[in-house]
């Protein structure tokens, strides 16, 4: 108990000293974020999306947890932001609004509007809706990127329905990645609290502009203990922007991996510091190495904003569309190079591949030989991995197969396979020892 009066204590000392200070300054003080709040909470929003549970799995936990009928509906109740007050345009999170059959957004003056979902974007979290609604209030959008550790923040929102409610803190901590909570993860973390419900609200500067959405929070007990996560503005607004315009967003491809640069690694590569990116893997026939992008190189700027780790290669190429450029500047033994990739649909590249290599697009091979006690000298192919939804994968090939020949015609390595797959038409024939027996298998072209 004692200590925690001396902090209390220390606190009010602390802020009375720079109350102090900034008086004799001639600096005038207004301890209350009240007058700030009153233009900025009537652009943020409740929401609640009416979603129809889909997945099977879902439903048959509920059925033998609960007694009764079970609903195949549920209600989300989130929050939102009126960016557009002209058009009515409302930035929430993705998973508010995810499978919902209805949405209704309720103002801070009590009124009801069946919202629109423009688009939404699962891997980034953001999603656009918009109402048919006249005297809205939007926000005012601030740089994200000028957010600094320790500025003060408000986060307004409806945690668990109750709206309109306001926490304020500081920024803890920039450029939060690695959590698990999204694909592009690039959070802005806060102290002040914020519960479920809070999703999609406002995190707003003391001036009053959005610098960042709410999103989720470390919570071991399913409450807050003060660490709560924003999506950057900046990266609110990249998304929403091609939401807009396309209704989705397509991200493209740079086909490579990439590596934080640790002390030691920045030692083995006789780097000055530890910043960065270091290419691990370049995909044959990527845009990357098109670019002539190697491993090794260590990647310093995309589209000249800055590369401090491997998360940032992500986020930086993850918002970009297909056909975008993207110029990368790497250094090379010492020397600082630039080299510039037209990023590819991803989905577009795999198609093509699979039409190089129809029988086996998405399956691992290694020449393989072994002495077996049941079948003796064995040379041919092993299946390593086989990727789902494909031709092989229909046609019951698995890992840990192994091919001994192909039309009926003994292989014992892939170029042999691959020579026999590319002169064949519809139907490949393949035995395959499987344990210790053999089956035939056929992998058609269309399956």
């Amino acid at each position: 108990m004692n200590k925690i009066i001396r902090v209390t204590l220390a606190f009010f000392l602390l802020i009375s000293f720079i109350l102090s200070q900034n008086s004799m300054a001639g600096t005038p003080i207004n301890p209350s974020l009240a007058p700030m709040l009153q233009k900025v909470l009537p652009s943020v929003v409740n929401i609640r999306a009416q979603i129809k549970i889909t997945d099977l799995t879902t439903l048959s936990k509920l059925q033998k947890n609960e007694r009764g009928p079970v609903p195949d509906k549920f209600l989300s109740v989130g929050s939102g932001v009126i960016v557009n007050a002209d058009k009515g345009y409302i930035l929430t999170n993705a998973h508010v609004v995810d499978d919902a059959e209805r949405v209704v957004v309720t103002l801070s003056d009590g009124r009801h509007f069946t919202a629109k979902i423009i688009g939404a974007d699962k891997p980034s979290d953001i999603a656009l809706i918009q109402i048919q609604a006249k005297n809205l209030t939007a926000i005012s959008i601030g740089n994200s990127n000028d957010a600094k550790v320790g500025d003060f923040v408000a986060a307004i929102g409806n945690p668990f329905g109750l709206s309109q409610s306001v926490t304020s803190g500081i920024v803890s901590a920039l450029g939060r990645s690695t959590l698990g909570i999204e694909n592009f993860e690039n959070f802005i973390q806060i102290d002040a609290p914020i519960n479920p419900g809070n999703s999609g609200g406002a995190l707003v500067d003391t001036q009053g502009k959005l610098i960042g959405i709410n999103t989720a929070i470390l919570a071991p007990s399913q409450g807050s203990i003060g660490i709560g996560f924003a999506i950057p503005s900046n990266m609110a607004q990249s998304v929403m922007q091609q939401l807009i315009e396309y209704g989705n967003v397509r991200r493209g491809a740079l086909g490579i991996g990439a590596q934080d640069i640790t002390p030691e690694l920045a030692t083995a590569f006789g780097l000055k510091a530890s910043t960065g990116a270091v290419v691990t893997l370049v995909t044959p026939n990527s845009p990357a190495q098109q670019a002539g992008l190697q491993i090794g190189d260590i990647i310093s700027s995309v589209n000249g904003s800055e590369i401090k780790n491997a998360n940032d290669v992500v986020n930086a190429v993850g918002f970009m569309r297909v056909d975008s450029k993207a110029t990368i500047t790497v250094l090379r033994k010492d020397k600082s190079i630039s080299v510039s990739a037209i990023l590819t649909d991803p989905k577009k590249r795999a198609l093509d591949n699979e039409a190089l290599d129809p029988f086996f697009f998405g399956v691992s091979l290694k020449d393989f030989t072994l002495l077996s006690p049941i079948h003796g000298d064995i040379k041919g192919v092993l299946v390593v991995g086989v990727q789902d939804d494909t031709n092989a994968w229909h046609s019951d090939l698995r890992p840990g197969d192994v091919i001994t020949s192909a039309n009926q015609q003994k292989i014992t390595s892939i170029v042999e396979l691959k020579k026999i797959a590319a002169a064949t038409k519809d139907e490949l024939l393949l035995n395959v020892l499987r344990g210790p027996g053999a089956v035939f298998l056929i992998i058609s072209k269309q399956s």
